[in-house]
């Protein structure tokens, strides 16, 4: 489906005409408004659709008037004043791209790193960045959601606009030269979209097209009608916007649990493959609650309706390792931590049927051993991870520092894709917090609605201490949360931004080329709080990692032998000696590369 099927949005015609087109089946009479004070009646047809051919220049700011309400363009490539104010005619050709021999990257290079568009200074702000996340090893960078929501601030989840680029990050070519700029440092672009549900404010759609939503709705805003061929289509032009008007490399779906059944995610992804270049490198993934690996599984012709998940199990078991936690939904990993993290190493998920207890009493998740490493994608920490805490601390300042060296060590030297959350790689302190820019009646809503979710949590069943918990509505908030990539480091940071550098070096030269056909061979537990896991590489080779969060063990922990040759890692620096002392070293991780024998 392309523009001129799409029955929302402008389309330039040349010779000065655009084509202005809205889906309001539920109005009696639509009228396009220009901010120069034009104002024309669109003709109805018999699908609920309204058009007109109008002279219009890009640059010219329109809105769209049903039943006498202004109302945004749904499909707006930009927007002047937010979802109230003014679309803008845009030219998707006029952006003067210079990378253009870019086919993207195959997955198994990949290295994410997920930021904030906002908390990092804007498009031009992560461009100026792009070469140094180049230097470090970084291969693709992930932003949160773009689609313009209201307000000044926001995490982007509550967007309303999904094709126009939120103004306070930059215009839609700064954007574009974001994307540019990556792309000449070989860097892929990924998107992170929201195709479950539009924002709680700002959404006008549902005043004159109700079927596009659910009746019911969802706890985050207005469900999407996704069994709808208008709203399958406008989900497809959006999908298709981000990966070849703005020549992004990869989709994020997010909360893909949420969007509608599985035939549903599969139909679209084989649509949307069926609409690109073959001959490009574009890369789908999943946060889905579900762990439906049958959405990972490759199909006849080897091809996965998406190529990766984000693999929460893996966060959550290594969080109760690092940390202690229990609370909330780490109370479904908090007994046999350890075991639950070999299982990730090894199959994919922790849980493939199992039930989720005592998080929610019901099975979670599908076989996942057959499927490759690379379908997983881990991390330490992420922006849900972060933010949704109360207050927003990192990994930094809740676990011992030689506790995150070994655990970035195991993350960056095992085979599944890794995904860094911005300033994790020199250590920030500095939280990410929760932070929104509502009227005042859903911002109090808002701010109630997380104080009662954290009174599950121990720490904040007191409403004493409820009332430390940042008001996600202060701009306070927002600015705690900002980030000054290109500041001065003390010691500890350049130390761990040299440890991330050098683990991505050797990531590269190591692992990357052999991770195609990559198979687990087996993982364990070891002790409480420790895993060894090993693989086949392409070229035969094993990898092998032993990682040790908490005190130090005896060697006779061990479900196996280690090899003799081979070492490729270790920390801390003297891990290897120790570790033929006969004790396995507090807060440690060794990785090996062997030629022989596997373990098993």
């Amino acid at each position: 489906m392309n523009d001129r099927t799409l029955p929302f949005g402008a389309t330039l015609l040349g010779n000065g005409l655009a084509r202005f087109r809205l889906w309001a089946p539920d109005a009696a009479v639509v009228q396009l408004a220009f901010a120069d004070g034009r104002i024309l009646s669109l003709a109805r047809d018999g699908a609920g659709g309204h058009g007109l051919d109008a002279p219009a220049r890009p640059g010219d700011r329109y809105r769209f008037v049903v039943d006498g309400q202004p109302v945004p363009d749904p499909a707006s490539r930009a927007q002047h004043g937010g979802p109230d104010g003014w679309s803008i005619l845009t030219d998707p050709d006029a952006y003067p791209w210079e990378a253009h021999d870019w086919r993207g990257r195959p997955w198994h290079e990949t290295v994410i790193y997920e930021l904030h568009v906002g908390a990092y200074g804007g498009f031009d702000a992560v461009r100026e960045q792009v070469p140094a996340l180049a230097q470090l090893g970084i291969t693709a960078i992930e932003l949160m959601p773009l689609a313009a929501f209201p307000g000044e601030r926001g995490w982007g989840y509550d967007g309303v606009l999904p094709f126009a680029p939120f103004e306070g990050y930059g215009t839609p070519d700064q954007l574009k030269a974001l994307i540019d700029t990556a792309h000449r440092h070989r860097l892929q672009v990924f998107i992170d979209v929201v195709y479950n549900h539009f924002g709680p404010a700002g959404n006008y759609l549902h005043g004159y097209a109700r079927d596009f939503f659910h009746r019911d709705g969802s706890g985050w805003g207005t469900q999407l009608n996704v069994a709808h061929p208008v709203v399958e289509g406008f989900l497809l032009a959006n999908a298709l916007f981000w990966l070849d008007e703005m020549r992004c490399d990869g989709l994020r779906f997010d909360a893909a649990h949420a969007v509608g059944s599985p035939a549903f995610l599969r139909h679209f992804a084989a649509r949307l493959r069926a609409a690109l270049d073959p001959d490009r490198h574009i890369h789908l993934m999943l946060e889905n609650a579900d762990n439906r690996a049958s959405l990972l599984t490759p199909d006849a012709d080897g091809i996965a309706p998406y190529v990766a998940q984000w693999n929460d199990d893996a966060h959550h078991a290594l969080h109760v390792l690092l940390t202690g936690e229990r609370d909330g939904y780490y109370a479904a990993f908090a007994d046999h931590a350890a075991q639950r993290l070999a299982r990730c190493l090894g199959e994919g998920f922790a849980y493939q049927g199992e039930p989720y207890a005592p998080w929610q009493d019901r099975p979670r998740g599908e076989p996942s051993g057959h499927l490759p490493p690379t379908a997983f994608i881990h991390c330490l920490q992420n922006h849900d991870q972060i933010g949704n805490r109360a207050l927003g601390e990192r990994l930094t300042v809740l676990a011992p520092p030689a506790a995150l060296d070994a655990a970035l060590a195991l993350l960056l030297l095992t085979p599944p894709i890794p995904l860094l959350f911005m300033g994790e790689e020199w250590g920030e302190t500095a939280p990410f917090l929760y932070f929104i820019d509502h009227a005042p009646e859903l911002a109090t809503a808002i701010r109630d609605g997380r104080r009662e979710e954290f009174a599950h949590f121990g720490a904040f069943a007191d409403p004493a201490q409820q009332a430390r918990i940042p008001d996600p509505q202060a701009p306070d908030s927002f600015e705690a949360s900002r980030l000054a990539p290109a500041a001065a480091r003390d010691s500890a940071a350049q130390q761990r931004l040299a440890l991330v550098g050098l683990l991505l070096t050797l990531r590269r030269d190591y692992l990357m080329p052999a991770l195609p056909g990559c198979r687990a061979l087996a993982a364990a537990a070891v002790g409480e709080r420790g895993v060894l896991a090993q693989w086949r590489l392409r070229d035969g080779r094993v990898l092998v990692v032993l990682a040790n969060f908490g005190p130090a063990l005896p060697r006779g922990t061990l479900p196996a032998p280690l090899p003799e040759h081979g070492l490729l890692f270790q920390t801390p620096p003297d891990a290897a000696t120790a570790l033929n002392a006969t004790r396995i070293p507090a807060h440690s991780c060794l990785v090996w590369l062997d030629h022989g024998e596997t373990l098993r």
